[in-house]
């Protein structure tokens, strides 16, 4: 990366697709960013700036390059290959760490905050990337990531509860899961599975926040 391309990066602050950090901290903490881009959008975590944009550089790149491989090879399953890059802006060493959109979603967390494995894979937590927060990803949210790794077309006729899910639409504008079962009167395991199909054909989208997960219509 050039350094003009960095500067302009840091200049557009954190974003969807852009995460800063001061320095590392935990790989647990870290983990939870490279998982968040892979599951969404990509993007670039930048260690050695500030939330601020100030420039504070890294004292040993070996090191910090070292940490991330490792936190991608050992704390994140399936392991995720970063690119990493070492740019001297402003006379200080930063590091840039690419991760890719992956097509083998969802990433997982394979350890507590404590550094104890978590053997069972429902335990494993899957974060995503909504703006410019990490989020921890809800049942809903895990089976559309699981959904997008299936190669074979989807097909969906459009019958009377998808019908009713787009009036709704166009009147409220989004829609939870709780609220299209009730509307629809069907269970909410169905209801869910029902709205996992429209998002992956690109009908509607998930939108994933802390408290509850909500669907809009795409455009």
């Amino acid at each position: 990366m050039r350094r003009q391309q960095l500067r302009e990066i840091i200049n557009g602050g954190e974003t969807q697709t852009v995460e800063f950090k001061r320095k590392f901290t935990s790989e647990v903490k870290i983990g939870k960013e490279i998982v968040a881009f892979a599951n969404t959008d990509g993007g670039y975590l930048i260690v050695g700036v500030d939330d601020d944009k100030t420039v504070v550089g890294v004292k040993s790149e070996k090191e910090e390059i070292g940490f991330i491989e490792s936190v991608c090879s050992y704390y994140i399953e399936p392991p995720i290959q970063p690119e990493i890059e070492i740019v001297n802006i402003e006379y200080r060493d930063v590091v840039v760490v690419r991760i890719h959109e992956s097509d083998t979603k969802p990433h997982r967390i394979t350890v507590d905050n404590d550094g104890k494995y978590l053997e069972k894979i429902h335990e494993r937590p899957v974060y995503v990337r909504e703006g410019n927060v990490t989020l921890h990803a809800s049942k809903e949210v895990v089976k559309v990531l699981e959904a997008s790794n299936d190669d074979e077309g989807v097909t969906l006729s459009i019958g009377k509860h998808e019908k009713r899910l787009f009036e709704y639409l166009e009147q409220s504008n989004k829609i939870t899961a709780k609220e299209f079962a009730h509307i629809a009167n069907i269970s909410e395991r169905r209801a869910i599975r029902l709205l996992v199909r429209l998002v992956r054909i690109g009908l509607i989208r998930l939108y994933s926040h802390e408290k509850h997960d909500y669907y809009t219509l795409v455009g």
